[in-house]
């Protein structure tokens, strides 16, 4: 392990992106990027990364937000959990700390929100203290190295394998050497097809390559199949203005704006009659659009109905789609509803 080092870090300092949170890279800066990077592609995560630090460029700033703009800056962005946790945790660094996120890795893992990885993220990457951050390309890339067939989804395995990049990380880099291994993971040891061994700087030391068999690796127990769900969705429209409703402050989506929906597959007749439930008035249909969305655990498939109406009850917030677009966080989910529209 301890030969791993040195050709990994001239090969990051020769290939690396560049990135705006490497440029200017702070304790904030960091750990927001980490946070916007959990599960989603660097490429997705850039023009919201700039815009959150136009926005809200201190922790003071974020944990000051109002949640209705702070869930606005996310919307997209998905994982929406993530942005609530980033402004407890920076009311909790202002209220502790005085507004400076602290060089401790313990007391980065007791703020709200931050587990191991993003812990040991900006103690290293921020703070250069010799702190794992084990990703899922960190684990690609320690299993094919090590020919390791552990289930790499079992937290056994990863404890495991974050202590063994730990210990080889050097004494004057380990920000790097983690940064490193990340970087290696989505460049060349790439998790769908096969991996650019000839690229690869550790392709020497590498079990799996010398086995001829990277792509067996790394072992995953399989997933459960997702769960199918049903959902209608109604767009009425009345007078210019749509219908929204908030969702419940927990659970999936917790807090954010949705268009009004009922579970189940509903016929046109079925679906005026659910309308009418909530004192609208439809006028006339205007299309049936079939969408479908993915959640980790869940797959919803969508019919919406859009209504032109002839009441605006007080159930539901009824704003312009200028509106809509400049103040109300539509998740993904609805969002494409909205976007049909236009």
């Amino acid at each position: 392990m301890q030969e791993i080092a040195q050709p990994l870090l001239r090969w990051f300092d020769e290939n690396k992106r560049s990135l705006p949170f490497r440029a200017h890279k702070t304790p904030y800066r960091v750990w927001v990027s980490e946070v916007m990077l959990q599960q989603t592609r660097v490429a997705a995560v850039l023009p919201y990364y700039e815009r959150f630090m136009r926005e809200l460029p201190t922790v003071q700033a974020l944990a000051a937000c109002p949640p209705e703009k702070l869930a606005k800056l996310w919307e997209g962005l998905g994982y929406y959990s993530r942005a609530r946790n980033l402004q407890r945790a920076a009311q909790a660094v202002v209220e502790q700390y005085g507004g400076e996120l602290p060089a401790s890795y313990e007391a980065l893992r007791a703020l709200p929100g931050i587990g191991d990885y993003t812990a040991g993220a900006v103690a290293s990457l921020a703070f250069g203290l010799p702190y794992a951050a084990v990703d899922g390309n960190v684990l690609r890339v320690w299993s094919r190295l090590h020919a390791d067939d552990a289930d790499i989804s079992a937290p056994a395995t990863k404890r495991r394998m974050a202590a063994e990049v730990q210990a080889a990380q050097p004494a004057q880099r380990p920000g790097d050497f983690n940064e490193a291994l990340m970087e290696l993971g989505a460049l060349v040891c790439l998790p769908n097809g096969a991996p650019l061994c000839g690229q690869c700087p550790l392709q020497a030391l590498c079990r799996a390559s010398a086995a001829g068999n990277p792509c067996a690796y790394p072992v995953r127990a399989p997933k459960a199949a997702r769960r199918i769900e049903e959902r209608t969705v109604f767009v009425f429209s009345c007078d210019g203005r749509q219908a929204l409703e908030k969702r419940p402050p927990e659970g999936l989506l917790a807090g954010l704006w949705q268009y009004p929906n009922v579970l189940g597959k509903l016929s046109v007749a079925q679906a005026i009659a659910q309308a009418e439930q909530w004192g609208v008035r439809p006028r006339q249909l205007e299309k049936c659009v079939e969408r479908q969305h993915i959640f980790t655990h869940i797959t919803w498939r969508m019919t919406a109905y859009y209504f032109q109406c002839g009441a605006a009850p007080a159930a539901f917030i009824w704003a312009a789609p200028s509106e809509i677009a400049q103040r109300f966080a539509l998740p993904t989910a609805f969002h494409m509803f909205f976007e049909e529209m236009k």
